[in-house]
């Protein structure tokens, strides 16, 4: 237990530097762009999913509830939010390259799940949409008089507006510590199972029983909660989930959008078939990549 320990610590002190300076990128990235990307996505026309796919692998910690915000207000298509939510990466991204993965593979995941979102996107506002402009004659309602299309999850004061250095720097010192918290437990138990286990039983327990690896994986992906990213990407990186079943848990990981969308969207029900079909999109790509032996050759 204690070279567990050992392990555990050194494997987080060597990641947590790289965390903080992948965190403070994206902080001064969401307050330089967040605000400009919203505006470009709602006025994209027929062309928001391709606009959202794209957007939405930037990472902004507050674009896929921004997006949540927008379809609840029926600013954006149903097609546009899938868009968004598949290619947002939520922690995967900061997880990466604080784990030193190869830019190559980090640009293949990010290519795969815009790809993904794009694609879905458009099929879903070419099949469904004119079913659902039958269906609503009015934007849903906003909360206690709260603009659904501004929602500010991440913890700033504005996600529209500016910040300042300090502010930049407080924040991605906050978000480093919550995420560096769950990365800690995570790794901890990670590499407690790995030690008593083994790196490859803990793979074939895995992946012992068909489809249930992606069917798992995606459903992990849909809670609302940094843990969800963070375990998937770790899990990935230490060999125990195949590439496909990765990705089906990356892309039904929307972060915070889906709180959002039960947030300011009504009915419920809507929200609860749209986060269904959302599981089902990730672990149907993510069951087509590993049967097709994409995962192998993309990964």
């Amino acid at each position: 237990m204690l070279d567990v320990i050992l392990d555990t610590l050194k494997d987080f002190g060597t990641v947590l530097p790289f965390l903080f300076l992948t965190y403070l990128f994206m902080e001064w990235l969401e307050s330089r762009a967040g605000a400009g990307s919203r505006r470009l996505l709602s006025g994209a026309g027929r062309l928001s999913p391709v606009v959202g796919g794209l957007l939405g692998a930037i990472p902004q910690c507050g674009f896929s509830a921004a997006a949540a915000g927008l379809y609840a207000g029926r600013v954006l298509s149903l097609g546009t939010l899938y868009a968004v939510f598949l290619s947002t990466s939520d922690e995967m991204l900061p997880i990466l390259i604080s784990e030193r993965a190869s830019p190559i593979l980090i640009l293949k995941i990010l290519a795969v799940k815009v790809v993904c979102g794009v694609v879905l996107g458009m099929l879903t506002d070419l099949v469904l949409t004119p079913f659902l402009r039958k269906k609503e004659t009015a934007p849903a309602a906003p909360e206690n008089g709260e603009d659904p299309a501004t929602p500010c999850p991440c913890g700033c004061e504005n996600c529209s507006e500016k910040r300042g250095w300090k502010k930049i720097l407080y924040s991605a010192f906050l978000h480093t510590l919550k995420i560096a918290a769950y990365l800690l437990v995570i790794v901890f138990a990670l590499n407690t199972v790995v030690h008593f286990v083994g790196e490859e039983r803990l793979s074939d327990l895995l992946t012992s029983v068909p489809v249930l690896p992606q069917a798992a994986a995606a459903l992990v992906g849909l809670i609302p909660n940094c843990a969800a990213s963070v375990t998937v990407t770790e899990l990935f990186l230490k060999g125990a989930l195949s590439a496909g079943s990765m990705l089906a848990g990356l892309l039904s990981g929307a972060g915070i959008g889906t709180l959002i969308l039960y947030r300011v969207n009504r009915p419920i029900r809507q929200n609860v078939a749209i986060v269904a079909v959302l599981w089902a999109m990730g672990f149907l790509v993510g069951l087509l990549f590993d049967l097709t032996g994409l995962s192998t050759v993309l990964f």
